[in-house]
């Protein structure tokens, strides 16, 4: 069986991980948190530390550790503060992916090193409000060609960060009539061009400092040059985007799972009643062994999945698995311990209060939890393979040697 405690280089990023966290961002969160301010300079300093740059090579800024390494990273993250992990597909996966994965190497050499190091605040915008499930069938925001510019109208949801960002990744229609074919994708600067308006939403539960928002386009205009690939590459470069989204998220949804878990067992130690702590009562120890098995089981096929995408194997289907099993942990981990907690489980001061909120995203973020039951089940019934497609999907395969190379020949 696959076991990632047995490599020394993957506990070590954890160590690593947890001292940054640690050290760098629980001592400060919370005071930009009541602020609802970016913490523009924790994201520079988790960009120098190397924790967006896993799955990308040393030619763009990365470190080329990995998949596993990636989906470790933001377990962890997410393990000691699930709100500061919430850029994390910004900074060092959707978005850079996507200019990865579709740039000329002009474009990748141009924007991802800076958005692996933090220094440009990154977003992708794909779902809109009448298809999250279904971008493409439901897509509704419009690019027009104007000469050496595209005019774009339309509006997204749930488009995180889309108010701070600096360079963005942004899907939209440049024909209405091919479906899926018909749809294309833009490197956008909110800053330089006027009808960028991004609305925050008023989420219960979640950070006030990391936002998402509804994106109202009005006439935005990104010059032709910012286009990633051709007109109709744009379903294609998401979905490759996606796929290994999938799994990071799976390891966020971990993290929240063991967070619940580790304070619902110190809670459970130092809680008495009747003379001696509830730990010791057999519900609350029911509660405790359900969230340690399923966080096991969780963690096997988490890792399983991250390894796929390192060995350039199919991975559509253990992704889905992974996906789903994860966030039902995160969904079963935050109900038993606020149940453990009881009514201090309201409270803000404990952070389960906030943690049920992060597992119930994740439950629907990245793909659903129905979609992703969808694919596993057509799988099984021979519906539709899920690994129907079996050219590589990772990062570490895709591209990668040819604009390594011409990275570094521009750059000697």
């Amino acid at each position: 069986m696959f076991d990632p405690s047995a490599s020394p280089e993957i506990e070590a990023v954890r160590d690593m991980v947890a001292r940054f966290m640690d050290s760098e961002v629980v001592p400060v969160l919370e005071s930009y948190e009541k602020r609802r301010e970016f913490p523009r300079e924790l994201v520079r300093k988790a960009g120098a530390a190397g924790l967006y740059g896993a799955v990308f090579p040393e030619a763009v800024g990365g470190s080329d550790m990995g998949y596993l390494a990636a989906t470790v990273i933001q377990e962890e993250m997410a393990r000691i503060d699930v709100r500061f992990a919430h850029c994390n597909n910004q900074q060092g996966s959707s978005c850079p992916s996507c200019i990865y994965f579709g740039g000329t190497p002009e474009q990748i050499g141009k924007y991802v090193p800076d958005l692996l190091a933090g220094e440009t605040i990154g977003m992708m915008s794909l779902t809109e409000p009448g298809g999250g499930s279904d971008p493409d069938g439901n897509m509704k925001t419009f690019a027009q060609r104007d000469g050496n510019v595209y005019r774009i109208t339309g509006q997204k949801m749930f488009a995180s960060m889309a108010g701070e960002t600096d360079v963005g990744v942004l899907f939209a229609r440049t024909d209405r009539t091919a479906g899926a074919k018909g749809v294309s994708a833009f490197i956008v600067h909110p800053k330089q061009y006027p009808g960028w308006h991004a609305q925050p939403i008023d989420t219960v539960g979640l950070s006030k400092a990391f936002r998402t928002t509804v994106l109202f386009l009005d006439d935005f205009i990104v010059p032709v040059e910012d286009r990633l690939g051709e007109e109709g590459d744009g379903f294609k470069i998401a979905m490759h985007g996606l796929q290994p989204g999938r799994v990071t998220v799976a390891g966020k949804a971990l993290g929240v799972a063991r967070a619940c878990f580790e304070d619902a067992v110190r809670y459970a130690q130092e809680r008495t009643l009747r003379g001696q702590p509830i730990g010791h009562f057999q519900m609350i120890q029911s509660d405790i062994a359900e969230m340690a098995t399923a966080i096991e089981a969780s963690r096997a096929l988490v890792y399983k999945a991250a390894s796929f995408l390192d060995e350039g194997l199919p991975s559509n289907r253990m992704a889905a698995l992974a996906k789903y099993h994860a966030s039902q942990t995160a969904k079963l981990c935050a109900d038993k311990a606020m149940q453990i907690f009881g009514g201090y489980g309201l409270a803000r001061e404990y952070r389960v209060s906030w943690l049920r909120a992060y597992a119930d995203m994740f439950f629907t973020g990245e793909g659903s939890a129905n979609v992703q039951k969808i694919m596993i089940a057509e799988d099984a019934l021979g519906y539709k393979l899920a690994d129907r497609h079996h050219g590589k999907t990772g990062l570490r395969d895709i591209r990668r040697d040819r604009v390594a190379a011409e990275i570094n020949e521009r750059a000697a």
